[in-house]
């Protein structure tokens, strides 16, 4: 697939200026050059149903930057992040934080290491294991997720990573009314997030935030 870095990053800079991000020069070129690799390994895994790296940038480096004002903590985990979102933007914003890739899937997470390796993100571990099953020393300060699994089963299986007070920020596109409905025992609701993410205006995207409380 060809593709013109110049126009990549174009796209990027201009979506960055809508969200208010001034970011480094160097974290935009990391950006960029993660969605070069994703593409490179999107056409022999098939890590995304995104194939187009102009895409790749409006639906997940923006998508996932959009987040940047409202992430907390200093140790935060991305379950379920499959190619690497929203974890790898983040950690590449936010170098000084602490940041665990989770996923199941073998494939995804040999690319992950390969993309750390790549990217030169110390700051980043990647883990292989369903999210019920992994336990670390220390609690998170916050769980990350985008479009994985219902808010309720996510909680349910990953209450025991999170940290007293801490925090679980769910990445949505509709409000899902009904989830919110059924929380487990132990959380709450704090807030509801509309994000408006450049080039997605059409379409609908939330965070909720949900505090942990036990």
């Amino acid at each position: 697939m060809g593709f013109s870095v110049t126009d990549l990053r174009a796209k990027l800079d201009a979506g960055l200026e809508r969200l208010g991000l001034d970011l480094p020069e160097a974290v935009r070129d990391g950006l960029i050059a993660y969605v070069e690799l994703l593409a490179k390994w999107n056409r022999a895994y098939n890590l995304t149903a995104v194939r187009d790296p102009a895409e790749m940038v409006t639906r997940h480096l923006l998508d996932s930057l959009a987040v940047v004002p409202h992430l907390e903590g200093e140790r935060i985990i991305d379950v379920g992040t499959g190619g690497g979102l929203p974890g790898i933007p983040l950690a590449l914003v936010f170098p000084e934080r602490r940041f665990v890739l989770l996923d199941a899937n073998s494939k995804k997470t040999r690319f992950l290491i390969q993309a750390r390796a790549v990217l030169g993100l110390e700051n980043v571990e990647v883990v292989h294991a369903r999210v019920e099953q992994y336990h670390d020393e220390r609690p998170f300060d916050c769980i990350i997720t985008r479009a994985f699994a219902s808010v309720t089963d996510i909680l349910t299986n990953s209450r025991h990573l999170l940290t007293r007070n801490g925090e679980f920020l769910a990445m949505k596109g509709v409000v899902p009314d009904e989830e919110l409905a059924a929380l487990p025992q132990g959380f709450c609701l704090d807030e509801v997030i509309p994000l408006r993410v450049p080039g997605l205006e059409q379409e609908q995207r939330h965070l909720l935030r949900i505090r942990h409380e036990q």
